[in-house]
């Protein structure tokens, strides 16, 4: 029912919310040894949750490895800048998203009142 109600938007705000937590993960991980920086294909992800794949599933199968543009000398494949800039990208289009959801449950929620 969720699917049909929702459309797309349920299954994007999992993809985002996902990716979230991964760029987060990055951002954490800045002066880390050797930790390679990861992010998620949200057209790939989304694709194969729409699919019906799981959404731990279909998020794995998205995940990509960055390639920095400056190596640092520890192996270390995170740049702040690049990182902060997909993070605040993905929350404004997480916030977007959500805003489609509760303009959704706003108009069934007056539909069930009868309004």
């Amino acid at each position: 029912m969720s699917e049909g109600l929702f459309g797309v938007h349920g299954a994007a705000l999992e993809v985002r919310a996902q990716r979230l937590g991964m760029l987060g993960s990055n951002i954490a991980n800045a002066a880390t040894p050797g930790y390679k920086a990861r992010d998620i294909d949200f057209a790939k992800a989304l694709e194969a949750r729409m699919g019906g794949t799981e959404a731990d599933a279909a998020a794995e199968s998205a995940v990509q490895y960055r390639v920095p543009v400056m190596p640092s000398l520890d192996g270390n494949t995170v740049e702040m800048s690049v990182e902060q800039t997909a993070f605040a990208e993905n929350a404004v289009a997480y916030s977007a998203t959500l805003g489609f959801l509760r303009g959704r449950i706003e108009t069934v929620t007056r539909a069930i009142k009868g309004e």
